[in-house]
């Protein structure tokens, strides 16, 4: 049971995922923690969280001054503040960085915001145990597909986010630096999905950035099993990448509009977008190996790897263009995670 007893930290825990993992984790499939803290910048997001964690409608804000001695605990920080980072980590054992700039075109726009955020927010992080000699046990990064051969912002930032955490394993013996690298995770806070739902919903144009587009589609709680694997299974200083399937984005469209009078629009392509994602490229391939159900990036430094020649690699990159599910096989994933409209859609609206 990889949580029992243990201290764990949840950056951006306000965000989809974060709160996914806090409500995976209080299940106790993994063993019941000593304590989870969830750290965000977002004291509107937080109170919300705590009223639902509460199970209350409403409540003031007197809840907060007793949390220390309860199984949740909320605290307001930024990871881009080192010394607000730096005094939630003491007596943590496991810290879980889901803080991100993670929206495309937002990153594209606002480059050195998406800088501090998802490149000193890491740093912050590592120089903060390495700094206070902090006995964390595990610290694990959460990347994207996009920072594989980067074309965008986000990418470039969660590429050296990545870095910044392997080589945290040179400077702190004490603590395990790993990652998890996903692809587009259904029904996230930003992604595309909401977005076709809402306008299927108001019989709206369901728009496409480009029809040849291609996406891995990864629900979110497996998203959440990636994490509890990586903290389980990886090795220092590894990228543990799930295997999510992948689709044409046109298809899922299809799909979800099913026999409704609903038009498409073909947006063009958004500032930088890529036409079909990599989770793993081929200069990774050699260093690549099969773990269970997901794949293990070893360390791009030598001294840190534990794998052995005789181990067999990934023979070629790892793209959202092959293996494409049929239509029949998006609706079953769509109604697995409860995706699908099911009612007919509400009568145009007027957009003013």
């Amino acid at each position: 049971m990889i949580l029992q007893d243990k201290k764990v930290l949840i950056t951006g825990g306000t965000g989809s995922l974060g709160k996914q993992l806090v409500s995976r984790i209080i299940t106790g499939e993994q063993g019941t923690p000593a304590k989870i803290i969830v750290f965000s910048r977002d004291e509107a997001k937080q109170h919300q969280m705590r009223l639902d964690w509460k199970r209350k409608a409403v409540a003031t804000d007197e809840i907060i001054f007793r949390q220390a001695e309860e199984l949740l605990e909320f605290r307001i920080g930024d990871v881009r503040d080192f010394h607000s980072i730096q005094s939630v980590l003491n007596n943590v054992d496991i810290v879980i960085n889901t803080a991100a700039l993670k929206q495309v075109p937002t990153c594209e726009y606002f480059p050195f915001e998406a800088v501090q955020t998802n490149i000193d927010g890491a740093h912050n992080i590592v120089k903060a145990i390495e700094n206070n000699g902090y006995e964390v046990d595990t610290a694990v990064c959460v990347s994207t597909d996009k920072a594989c051969k980067p074309i965008n912002v986000m990418g470039m930032t969660k590429a050296v986010q990545e870095r910044i955490f392997i080589t945290g394993n040179l400077k702190c013996e004490k603590t395990r630096f790993i990652g998890v690298r996903y692809g587009n995770v259904l029904s996230s806070r930003g992604s595309v999905i909401p977005l076709f739902i809402d306008q299927i919903k108001h019989g709206r144009p369901v728009t496409i950035t480009d029809s040849r587009m291609t996406r891995f589609l990864l629900p979110l709680n497996k998203a959440v099993d990636t994490l509890f694997f990586a903290i389980k299974e990886a090795k220092r200083g590894e990228i543990i990448v799930s295997k999510p399937p992948s689709a044409l984005i046109e298809d899922v469209v299809n799909v979800m509009i099913g026999d409704r009078n609903i038009e498409k629009q073909f947006m063009g392509i958004r500032p930088g977008e890529k036409i079909h994602e990599i989770l793993i490229s081929e200069e990774e391939c050699f260093r690549t190996i099969d773990r269970d159900d997901h794949y293990a990036i070893q360390p791009i430094f030598p001294e840190c790897r534990t794998s052995k020649q005789s181990e067999s690699y990934l023979e070629k990159e790892f793209s959202s263009a092959d293996n494409l599910l049929s239509t029949h096989e998006i609706k079953r994933l769509l109604e697995e995670n409860n995706l699908l409209i099911e009612d007919q859609p509400d009568e145009k609206q007027e957009v003013f």
